[in-house]
């Protein structure tokens, strides 16, 4: 089946492979203290909450200025997009070069299955971060380079529909931190993922 890949509205414009989020590449001094302030903020978040922590804080315990800590990250949506980068890649590896069916070599709607459980486990182990990244700005989540990686992803594995980007959004947009939220206390973890799973199912059908 062939596609318009001729804009950048295409999921299929761009190699998977280069919209793996890359290592930040940056000097010994710039890593010590991003490693300070990212050990700074987890410790923060974690034993206070996302909510409850403010970027002066993180820069108090991380030692460094708040000039250095804005510059580098922006705002707390910013920081906590960098405290996911690593949580990321991982998932990112197991999807291009991992054992089937999350990584090559099992049929797409197994794959797709895959995908689908394996980021909602992502997503509830850091729901709050994941939250805050993309509901800081309107539009942010989309304009996420993780974002763009797992649509990517789905929208090749959903390559045999009709029109699998708006198809591969939809999906996605089952698993929105802010969506998933506010489903949890209702719904609870096992009906929300065997929900994924029936949507995945009848995504390939």
């Amino acid at each position: 089946m062939a596609h318009d890949s001729t804009g950048p509205q295409s999921a299929f414009a761009t190699p998977l492979e280069l919209l793996r989020t890359p290592p930040p590449k940056e000097r010994a001094d710039a890593a010590r203290n991003r490693i300070a302030v990212l050990n700074a903020a987890a410790r923060l978040f974690a034993e206070h909450g996302v909510e409850a922590v403010s970027m002066d804080q993180v820069a108090a315990a991380a030692g460094v200025g708040k000039g250095t800590l804005f510059r580098r990250f922006g705002d707390k949506s910013g920081l906590a997009a960098a405290l996911l980068d690593a949580r990321e890649r991982v998932l990112q590896e197991a999807v291009l070069s991992g054992p089937p069916p999350l990584g090559p070599g099992a049929p797409a709607a197994e794959r797709l299955a895959a995908f689908l459980d394996a980021y909602f486990d992502y997503l509830l182990e850091h729901l709050a971060l994941v939250r805050m990244s993309e509901t800081a700005t309107p539009g942010a989540r989309y304009r996420i380079g993780a974002y763009r990686f797992w649509h990517r992803h789905v929208a090749i594995l959903l390559a045999a529909t009709p029109d699998p980007d708006p198809a591969a959004h939809t999906l996605l947009a089952a698993v929105a931190a802010d969506h998933v939220a506010a489903l949890l206390p209702e719904l609870g973890e096992q009906r929300i993922r065997a929900a994924l799973l029936r949507l995945a199912e009848r995504a390939v059908q």
